[in-house]
């Protein structure tokens, strides 16, 4: 399964996302970005360490870190394995005392992990051409990244797939990125019958 590396390009939210936010990650050596919808919680945990502001008590990644170097491991990468009717699957990949341990986790809390080690962040190449979207070479602004021109159709009758393709590009320009993701899911239902 090759494994596409991708950074952090940023966090967004909207206010009709009813809480959650975008993580949207960007191919290192690519021009596809992966929208991943994760909880408040979550943000505000990979956010932190971002900004590098330490709270005054350690929050659960914190603990899960100062646990894991405890048992004399540390996180390798993480890897974002799998996407199964809209959820998305990762895998924590830690080294202890030289043997390789995968542990299943949810991509926002391998994420908020990842960030805390320092460690490299892989998508499947499967997952990235499934739910990824393809931006210019040259978008470096997360606003930029996410504005996916939609040619126009030469017809007047637009089909369904053309106005799923539209309320995409609406979505995105709206910033509504779970709206965005569900019209993504639709789409790739429809090409797949």
């Amino acid at each position: 399964m090759k494994k596409i590396r991708m950074e952090i390009l940023g966090l967004s939210t909207s206010p009709s996302s009813g809480g959650a936010y975008a993580l949207i990650l960007s191919e290192v050596k690519g021009n596809r970005r992966l929208p991943i919808i994760i909880g408040s919680f979550e943000a505000q945990a990979i956010a932190l360490e971002l900004e590098n502001i330490k709270p005054p008590r350690p929050m659960t990644h914190d603990l899960l870190k100062n646990m894991i170097l405890s048992f004399n491991a540390e996180i390798q990468y993480i890897f974002v394995n799998e996407l199964s009717e809209g959820t998305f699957y990762a895998q924590v990949v830690m080294d202890r005392d030289g043997e390789i341990v995968e542990l299943d986790a949810r991509p926002s809390d391998a994420i908020a992990l990842a960030v805390r080690f320092g460690s490299d962040i892989f998508v499947s190449n499967s997952v990235l051409r499934e739910a990824g979207i393809s931006t210019e070479p040259d978008s470096t602004t997360l606003e930029e990244a996410l504005n996916v021109e939609i040619e126009e159709p030469v017809k007047k009758g637009l089909s369904r797939l053309e106005e799923l393709n539209q309320a995409l590009k609406e979505a995105i320009e709206a910033e509504n990125y779970e709206k965005a993701a569900k019209i993504r899911d639709t789409i790739q239902k429809l090409k797949a019958n």
